[in-house]
């Protein structure tokens, strides 16, 4: 029994479990107030509808299984195993961010990114070819909600202090969301999940500025349609 691994393999368990209990430790954080900011902006066009939020129940669960799968069925697999130092790191940042978030917008934005280059790294080491659905999966809707998490934070925050009108940080911060979406599922072709995630977000942007913000929906939609063939070609060329 290698003992090093093992350890990283009750981590990640104790660290994902730990993740998806936070949100009943800590008060909710729903986003930012207005009056935190400079700007006081009652909706950012950069924020997806209210109902998209609902994939962290999703995302909860499926690191969950993730975590309890790679420690009771791979624990000494060095495919899972090469997944969770990153894993841990993101989970540890995500236990504590929401406290963090409510308390600062400004640390709130800093420390989204880590978790979500975390995240991130975490999918990009991931085999796509063994337990596909478990081990690259979780990981895949992760790394995607964070890419889209991290540019809507740090969209609001930009429009929040005034550095950019709220609609021009919009387009901003989905264009770098493709940059990073793109290049990502380019590289990980076999796991549409983490492509299909980003979708997501981009439709709840669509969907939550389709009233008012015109110039915002097209850019979202342009990103969904960029994203979809992304997924389509990556899937094809694999």
């Amino acid at each position: 029994m290698n003992n090093a691994i093992v350890t990283r393999a009750v981590l990640a368990f104790v660290a994902v479990l730990a993740f998806a209990i936070s949100p009943l430790l800590f008060a909710n954080f729903s986003g930012w107030e207005p009056s935190r900011f400079p700007v006081e902006i009652a909706r950012h066009p950069i924020q997806p509808a209210g109902y998209a939020f609902s994939i962290w129940g999703l995302i909860y669960l499926a690191l969950v299984v993730h975590g309890a799968f790679g420690l009771f069925a791979r624990r000494e697999s060095a495919e899972w195993d090469a997944v969770r130092l990153p894993l841990i790191i993101a989970a540890a940042i995500g236990f504590v961010w929401m406290p963090i978030a409510n308390a600062s917008p400004l640390w709130g934005t800093l420390t989204i990114w880590p978790m979500a280059a975390a995240a991130l790294s975490a999918f990009v080491l991931a085999d796509t070819g063994q337990d596909r659905w478990l081990l690259s999966g979780p990981l895949a809707i992760f790394a995607g909600w964070m890419s889209a998490a991290a540019c809507v934070s740090t969209g609001v925050f930009l429009g929040g202090y005034g550095v950019l009108a709220p609609s021009t940080a919009a387009w901003l911060m989905v264009a770098v969301m493709l940059v990073i979406a793109i290049s990502v599922q380019r590289f990980k072709p076999a796991q549409p999940l983490y492509g299909l995630t980003v979708i997501w977000a981009l439709v709840g942007v669509v969907v939550a500025n389709w009233a008012d913000t015109m110039n915002v929906v097209l850019g979202a939609s342009l990103g969904i349609l960029l994203m979809a063939a992304t997924v389509v070609m990556a899937l094809r060329g694999r």
